[in-house]
């Protein structure tokens, strides 16, 4: 009997890409005792974890993370807040997974979030927000491979 490796093909990698998104819950929501709340949010929402750690960035894991916002006015700012404390860093599973979770975690601003939503619950400001969602498919690729490893993801 002969066996055959079928490889994935484009279509099938495309629709992983868009079932699937990258979060963390930030220092001000880890300090303030929010993991739980918010994962248990997560999960009733029909996100699947597919990937999570506990850790806390040094000044050159979260420089390198958010390398985008260098030249911008609050980079030192974000560079100290997410270095502040520990966070909880998570791959997530769902059909139209990053639109979804952006719904789920609301406005940037909490005091501008919807009713239910992540940020309106467990946010202070607009800089301790609670939680990171992706912006995009390719974002959340780019995010969730900066924090795990093939070997991570189950």
């Amino acid at each position: 009997m002969k066996h055959s490796l079928q490889l994935p093909t484009f279509e099938k990698k495309m629709k992983m890409l868009t079932n699937r998104t990258f979060t963390m819950i930030k220092p001000d929501a880890v300090k303030n005792g929010h993991i739980g709340a918010i994962l248990n949010d997560i999960s009733e929402a029909g996100f699947k974890i597919i990937a999570m750690k506990y850790i806390q960035l040094n000044k050159e894991q979260a420089g390198a993370f958010y390398a985008v916002h260098k030249e911008r006015p609050f980079y030192n700012d974000l560079i100290e807040f997410m270095t502040s404390g520990p966070i909880v860093a998570a791959i997530l599973e769902k059909e139209g997974a990053v639109e979804d979770f952006r719904k789920l975690i609301g406005a940037t601003d909490p005091a501008q979030a919807d009713e239910g939503t992540i940020r309106q619950k467990y946010a202070k400001s607009i800089d301790a927000n609670a939680v990171h969602g992706s912006d995009s498919n390719e974002n959340a690729a780019i995010e969730g491979d900066f924090f795990f490893s093939k070997l991570e993801r189950f």
